[in-house]
């Protein structure tokens, strides 16, 4: 069968999943803290995942095609739908910058302008991390990456149609697939830093951007290899053989040890560089995030290195199967840790300013009231004071000195309990909260959601064309690929 047809029981079972991520995040946003952080995080991790995804869809797509490479021709299609998700992923992070420009959430310390005049640090960054630029270059750029991805395939659909000898629509998707590469390194690199490393506003790496893309990279592949083996469990992609599947395996061990170097690297670097505002980004993740930090180098290198360094490994369904699982939601779990750490860091700022101001405001009031009841009694002698009188302005007294000492009391009582909290974040780990230190049950519930959603998204474009293009030519070498 040359033509997806997306059945109505894969799409009821689609919207359930998708009505479990929503499930999700409404019980998320009802058991978050006052900035809602976790929600917030949730969403720009997932949106910005399946969003990447479907990027580096579209720049691998448009690499083979510079390479004059054949063997993925038969599964292109699969890379070509994908990529037009980018529609979808432009609108989930329109949520975002719309988040930043207009403030309904707090995810990022250089969006807030008290604490941009406080900082020297980020009032020198300002010149990039700006509300301004933010939202031109977030929505700018997706929308540049979008009409690529809908070029690129208009381009191979045509080519279904009207294809010749003369490969007239080939030569012109390598024409748009050479400008579009360069274009999309560069702009791809500002995406990444806008919206992942500026959660930690004061560090930067020169690698990270590079890193993150290639675990997105990683992903895809994974994705790729779990896509391919169920289409071809329902009928469809018989072309596809065990070789096209080794290939895809050698190129997930491949980049797996690449995502490795560059962790490595990063890490490594910043280490022996030993300088304070760079080496906080790792220290924060290893001593208050171990188990995030050693569950992604083991997921993301330890399995995926031991189960295909073995050439048959990578023949065989179930090995690709299970390491293709482990190494998606490792990359889901990498991106967890860049931006948990970060946001959860932000709020609590945020947190500790708003206490701090509450604690002075009731630190004056207490002054107000210890002032008014210091003032000299006027003594009046021409007229009579009456018992009952006096009486009342006793208990009038005392009622004033008994609330002025509750309000100090209060106040002393706040001030203990601020400083103890300081204290124990000064000196100690953050307390462990299901959500930031590890993901939870409403997380894992979220990325199904958003998962589902990709799919959905996937499968209505596999629908709208044969699976396997026509008139490409290394349509023939594909069909008859073997290593």
């Amino acid at each position: 069968m040359n033509q997806f047809v997306f059945e109505g029981k894969q799409k009821n079972v689609l919207f359930g999943l998708m009505a479990l991520g929503v499930v999700c995040m409404l019980l998320t946003w009802f058991q978050d803290d006052v900035y809602h952080t976790r929600f917030w995080t949730n969403f720009l991790h997932n949106s910005f995942f399946f969003t990447g995804i479907a990027f580096i869809s579209l720049f691998l797509y448009c690499g083979k095609v510079l390479m004059y490479s054949g063997w993925h021709t038969v599964f292109k299609r699969v890379w070509e739908a994908s990529a037009q998700f980018l529609s979808v992923g432009l609108i989930l992070l329109a949520v975002i910058v719309g988040g930043v420009y207009f403030g309904y959430h707090h995810l990022y310390h250089w969006a807030d302008a008290n604490s941009v005049a406080n900082d020297e640090l980020l009032q020198h960054k300002s010149k990039f991390l700006n509300k301004g630029w933010f939202l031109l270059a977030t929505l700018g750029f997706g929308g540049v990456w979008y009409f690529w991805a809908r070029k690129m395939r208009s381009i191979s659909l045509d080519q279904d149609k009207h294809g010749d000898s003369t490969y007239s629509y080939y030569k012109l998707a390598k024409k748009w697939g050479a400008i579009f590469l360069p274009i999309a390194g560069f702009s791809s690199a500002a995406f990444i830093w806008q919206l992942i490393m500026s959660l930690d506003a004061h560090w930067y790496s020169t690698l990270f951007a590079w890193y993150a893309t290639v675990s997105l990279l990683v992903s895809l592949l994974a994705f790729t290899i779990l896509l391919l083996v169920y289409l071809k469990s329902k009928g469809y992609y018989h072309q596809v053989t065990i070789e096209h599947l080794h290939d895809l395996g050698k190129y997930l061990f491949a980049f797996s040890i690449f995502w490795t170097y560059l962790w490595f690297s990063q890490f490594m670097l910043i280490w022996y560089g030993n300088v304070g505002e760079e080496t906080t980004y790792f220290k924060t993740r290893m001593e208050e995030y171990p188990i995030n930090f050693w569950a992604n180098f083991a997921m993301n290198f330890i399995l995926p290195f031991f189960i295909l360094l073995r050439n048959d490994t990578k023949r065989k369904y179930g090995s690709l199967v299970f390491i293709s699982i482990i190494v998606l939601l490792g990359h889901w779990l990498d991106f967890f840790q860049m931006i948990k750490p970060g946001a959860r860091h932000t709020a609590h700022e945020l947190i500790e300013a708003s206490a701090n101001h509450h604690s002075s405001n009731l630190e004056s009031d207490v002054k107000k009231v210890l002032i008014s009841n210091t003032e000299p009694t006027k003594t009046i002698v021409s007229e009579e004071v009456k018992p009952e009188e006096h009486k009342a302005e006793e208990v009038k007294v005392g009622e004033t000195h008994a609330t002025a000492n509750h309000a100090e009391n209060a106040h002393m009582e706040s001030a203990n309990h601020d400083g103890a909290e300081a204290g124990h974040e000064g000196h100690h780990t953050p307390e462990f909260k299901v959500g930031f230190n590890i993901p939870g049950l409403l997380d894992l519930g979220t990325f199904v959601g958003f998962g589902a959603m990709f799919v959905f998204f996937l499968f209505i474009q596999l629908s709208k064309a044969p699976l396997v293009p026509i008139n490409d030519p290394y349509l023939e070498e594909s069909l008859h690929h073997h290593v």
